[in-house]
C-alpha cells in the first residue's frame, strides 16, 4: 500500500511569467526514456515481481522503498510543468471571442493546452507517448539492479540537458534536486551490487561526472547532506536497506567527510504551488464561483 502526503518532496518557486515551452523541455524528465515516469515504472514493477523477497530483504526494501520517492518525483515535475504552463498570479478575465490563447498554437505542445488544459501528462519533450518498453524486469536480482544503475546514470544526464535550456527558477529547481537525488539512487544501486558481487561499481560514480557543486540549484542540496540520505517512505518497513545504505558507509570520493544514513521518514518537502483555474479555458468551469462556494460548504462541513 501507499502512504501519500499532500506536500512536494522540495519547495518550488513560483515562475516569471507563463513558459509554455519551457514546461515542455521539462517533460522530457516526466515521460522521456530516462524520466521519472521510467523509473518509477522499472523500480515499481521490479518490486511487485520481486522474487524472495524475505530471503533477499535489503535488496527488495531498496528498491520498493526508492519506488515510494520516484512516484514523488512524478509529483514534483508534473506541478513543474503545470506551473510553467500557469505562469505566476491570478489569471486575468479575457474575452473568449478575442481569441485569447492565440500564442498557445504555436507552441512545442500545442495538445498540452488545447488537451489538457495546461496539466502535466506521460509525454515526452515532442509529445510521444510515455510506453512500457522503457520498463525492464527480469526477475533476475543483479539484472534489475544493474538497469536501474545505468537508469539513474541516464536519468541524470537527462536533468543536465533539461537544466541547460532552462532559465526559469520554476523548471531549473525540479532539475537541480532531481539531480542530487538521482546521484543518490545511482550510488544506492552501486553499494547493493557490490553487496551481491564484490564488484565495486561505485568506484565508476559519479557517472556522467557533472560538477553539481557549480549548480546553485543543486549545491544547496549537497549543502545539506541530501546527496548522503535514503529517506524510508514507511512508518515500520524497508529498514533493511540500511543493511546497503548506512552502517558507516563513505559517501562518495568528492564528500570524503560524509556518512551515508537512512532516514526515517520523507523530507520536509514544501507546499504544493495553488493553481487558479482560466475561466476563458473552462477551467474549472465557465462558473467556477459557484464550484468554490461548495467546496468551501464541503470544506468546513469537514472539519
Amino acid at each position: 500500500m501507499f502512504l501519500r502526503i499532500d506536500r512536494l518532496q522540495t519547495e518550488l518557486p513560483m515562475p516569471k511569467e507563463a513558459d509554455p515551452n519551457a514546461a515542455a523541455a521539462l517533460q522530457e524528465l516526466l515521460g522521456g526514456k530516462y524520466g521519472e515516469m521510467s523509473t518509477l515504472g522499472n523500480y515499481l514493477f521490479q518490486s511487485f515481481n520481486f522474487r524472495s523477497k524475505s530471503k533477499l530483504k535489503p535488496f527488495y526494501s531498496l528498491v520498493a522503498n526508492i519506488t515510494a520517492e520516484e512516484l514523488g518525483h512524478v509529483e514534483l515535475v508534473s506541478t513543474g510543468v503545470a506551473m510553467l504552463n500557469n505562469g505566476p498570479g491570478d489569471p486575468e478575465e479575457y474575452d473568449i471571442g478575442a481569441a485569447p490563447f492565440e500564442d498557445m498554437k504555436d507552441i512545442r505542445l500545442a495538445a498540452s493546452f488545447l488537451s489538457n488544459g495546461g496539466g502535466a501528462m506521460p509525454m515526452n519533450s515532442n509529445g510521444a507517448s510515455w510506453n512500457m518498453d522503457f520498463v525492464t524486469t527480469t526477475g533476475n536480482v543483479i539484472f534489475d539492479l544493474l538497469h536501474n544503475f545505468h537508469l539513474e546514470c541516464g536519468a541524470r544526464l537527462h536533468k543536465l540537458r533539461v537544466y541547460e535550456t532552462l532559465t526559469d527558477p520554476t523548471g531549473r529547481e525540479v532539475c537541480g534536486y532531481l539531480l542530487v537525488r538521482g546521484g543518490v539512487h545511482a550510488h544506492a544501486y552501486a553499494l547493493a551490487l557490490k553487496k551481491l558481487t564484490g564488484v565495486e561499481i561505485e568506484k565508476m560514480l559519479p557517472t556522467p561526472n557533472i560538477p553539481t557543486d557549480r549548480i546553485p540549484e543543486s549545491a544547496k542540496y549537497l549543502e545539506e547532506g541530501s546527496h548522503r540520505r535514503l529517506y524510508r517512505f514507511s512508518p515500520d518497513d524497508y529498514k533493511e536497506m540500511a543493511g546497503i545504505w548506512g552502517g558507516g558507509e563513505k559517501a562518495l570520493p568528492d564528500d570524503p567527510k560524509g556518512t551515508l544514513e537512512v532516514v526515517d521518514g520523507p523530507p520536509e518537502g514544501g507546499k504544493i504551488p495553488e493553481l487558479e483555474g482560466t475561466p476563458s479555458a473552462f477551467a474549472p468551469d465557465y462558473a467556477p464561483e459557484e464550484m468554490y462556494e461548495i467546496a468551501t460548504k464541503l470544506w468546513k462541513k469537514s472539519r
